[in-house]
């Protein structure tokens, strides 16, 4: 068994809690040992780089110098959010690049009688570590149930490829790793041209009519290409492309149904697990669909799922008469 650090990040336990539930079930067959980093705080996600760079950096640092703490145990820190991934990798590489930032950073960390230095634990994102570290070659080889007939589109995100401070990508624009996987659990990989494009971030929040672009142009590539589902390994990029699909949709006039997984689900689909054991159900767009077309029952309906069905009452017809009800009732009919 291999062991890793695990900083799993703020969304692991909230809205990408299919993420973490996948990997979990996941990593052991892969011989994967994970140990959470203790006391771990949330990355600063995307916006605090840009606002105030000390304590930004101080703050993603703080996780590094914890991590690094771990002397005698492993050195590779996994991180599966993409973002944690992007600001762990910069914090290092900014330090050992700036005297003075890494000055300034280990000043701020001593308040907590913390140090880093750069260089100490070494980076890595999920999907670089299963397919060059662990190999494709294994992760084929746990394959009991091949994806065969499975039209996936491989959605990486702008984040993970770049910048690449360690040349462990095999191309910043059109990366092959992810589609390489999927290939190798049995699924037809769609060649998807805007799998680094960026999913708009937080401008669901700041400027929904760009956000809603972004999304759109994902969608329709996908669409384009007939891919049953969108394969992705950043929270933010599920998150999005999932639970704005709808608001899209209703921007642009548009119908798209396009399941939104993070690629740890399919590989457990591939191992053979239950979708429920993989946090299937919990998306906004139901994968029941493609769930089937690999011969997998999907997960039954939650009890929220259960309650607004039984809420929702059927649609008149526009065309049949009102019905009469007693005098007083909202919508009677007075002779």
């Amino acid at each position: 068994m291999a062991e890793y650090l695990l900083y799993p990040g703020c969304s692991m336990d909230s809205s990408a809690r299919a993420y973490q539930q996948s990997l979990e079930a996941i990593a052991g067959p892969l011989g994967m040992t994970l140990t959470e980093v203790d006391d771990w705080n949330c990355c600063g996600a995307t916006e605090y780089l840009g606002i105030s760079t000390t304590p930004a950096y101080a703050l993603i640092a703080r996780n590094l110098a914890i991590a690094a703490a771990h002397a005698n145990g492993p050195r590779t820190l996994l991180a599966p959010c993409s973002a944690c991934y992007l600001n762990l990798a910069k914090a290092d590489h900014g330090m050992a690049e700036e005297p003075r930032l890494n000055a300034n950073v280990n000043e701020a960390l001593a308040a907590g009688n913390l140090h880093y230095e750069p260089g100490s634990v070494d980076i890595r994102h999920l999907l670089d570590v299963m397919v060059h570290e662990i190999g494709l070659d294994d992760v084929k080889a746990k394959v009991t149930r091949p994806l065969t007939g499975l039209r996936v589109a491989p959605y990486l995100g702008c984040m993970v490829p770049r910048p690449d401070y360690h040349k462990r990508w095999s191309d910043p624009e059109h990366p092959t790793e992810l589609d390489r996987l999927l290939k190798a659990l049995g699924a037809e990989v769609i060649d998807f041209p805007l799998k680094t494009h960026c999913c708009g971030g937080h401008m669901t929040q700041i400027g929904p009519d760009t956000a809603y672009e972004l999304i759109r142009r994902l969608l329709q590539a996908a669409d384009q290409f007939k891919a049953d589902v969108i394969a992705t390994l950043c929270p933010m990029c599920q998150l999005n492309l999932d639970a704005y699909q709808g608001a899209t949709n209703k921007h642009f006039g548009a119908d798209f149904e396009i399941p939104i997984l993070f690629f740890t689900q399919l590989v457990g689909l591939a191992f053979g697990f239950e979708a429920k054991e993989l946090g299937f159900g919990s998306e906004m767009v139901k994968a029941n669909h493609a769930l089937k077309r690999i011969g997998v029952e999907p997960p039954p309906p939650t009890e929220e799922e259960e309650r607004t069905k039984r809420r929702r009452r059927p649609r008149k017809d526009s065309k049949s008469l009102p019905m009469p009800r007693l005098s007083g009732e909202r919508g009677a009919i007075d002779d």
